[in-house]
């Protein structure tokens, strides 16, 4: 009598290198890296919209170092979570998947030197040291937010750290880069972005909740609890759309920033799914996406009114 093999041996080989894929994909972040690339946009735009002018060389410089840098900062968060045990049961951790704590960490440290040394280069050429500050600022509080002894991620700070670290400084560096001065739009500008950016940070912690206690991480979530962190998601995505109209009224946006109102379907996505599915882990566990949707589209739009 011939063994037939089972039926389902085939799929099960197929499964797994699928599933392996997804995992990768899924530790590497694709969608995470606009919000290095947004800060870098919306400075430059701003930039443009008041001097009618781009240093093209130093706008792709920039670009790239911000994404080697953001790189090293979600790697090195990987290596730092690994040490206390809250990314036990996260099976996307670059450190999960390889098994090599040492070599992802050391991998992150040459991504973290080649964007500074992008940085470093901007400042040659142009004398001043001031954007390397800004971005050694930026990545000091990336530091402070996982890096052992100081994890103030772990205590509920966070998102503060975020909100700087994205918003005032890395946009206020990318508008300075273009200019070697200081713009108070640039600034109303950068609240924005640091607010839908920290918008992302807040809502990826809807679902971990119960990892998060038992490392002992205190993040708003754990502290307000998941249904008063959802009642939160409203008003911060209704911020970015007040403060747009205060800064116009103000005279500091000019009128085609008003075209951030077409992302209002990406902010009424995130709030609906949020607030629906926020006591559900595994349903509420892709919502820091729908706030990458809202950060992108937002960002953009705001970009395209300083151009335009």
């Amino acid at each position: 009598m011939t063994l037939k093999p089972f039926p389902y041996s085939n799929t099960s080989q197929k499964r797994l290198p699928s599933r392996t894929r997804k995992l990768w994909l899924a530790a590497i972040k694709p969608p995470m890296y606009s919000v290095a690339i947004m800060p870098i946009l919306l400075g430059t735009a701003i930039a443009f919209y008041e001097t009618q002018q781009i240093n093209g060389q130093i706008f792709l410089t920039f670009l790239v170092s911000a994404v080697l840098i953001l790189a090293w900062e979600n790697i090195s968060n990987d290596v730092f979570d690994a040490e206390t045990g809250i990314d036990r049961n996260k099976h996307h951790s670059l450190v999960n998947l390889t098994g090599r704590k040492t070599l992802v960490f050391w991998i992150g440290n040459l991504l973290l030197a080649g964007g500074i040394l992008g940085i470093l280069a901007i400042a040659l050429w142009q004398q001043d040291f001031t954007v390397l500050g800004l971005i050694l600022a930026c990545c000091g509080l990336g530091y402070l937010y996982q890096g052992p002894p100081f994890r103030l991620g772990y205590h509920g700070l966070g998102e503060v750290l975020c909100f700087f670290s994205f918003g005032p400084l890395a946009v206020g560096a990318a508008y300075y880069s273009q200019t070697q001065s200081w713009s108070t739009t640039n600034l109303a500008a950068s609240l924005l972005l640091g607010m839908s950016t920290t918008l992302i940070l807040f809502c990826s912690h809807f679902h971990q909740v119960a990892d998060d206690l038992a490392a002992g991480k205190r993040s708003p979530i754990v502290r307000l609890g998941t249904l008063r962190g959802a009642q939160v998601v409203p008003w911060a995505c209704a911020s970015l759309y007040a403060m747009t109209v205060i800064f116009l009224l103000s005279g500091l946006f000019p009128i085609g920033t008003l075209l951030i109102v077409a992302s209002l379907p990406s902010a009424v996505k995130l709030v609906r799914h949020v607030l629906q599915n926020h006591g559900h882990p595994e349903r509420v566990s892709n919502c820091k996406f729908f706030a990458i949707g809202l950060h992108f589209w937002s960002g953009l739009l705001l970009c395209l009114g300083f151009v335009l």
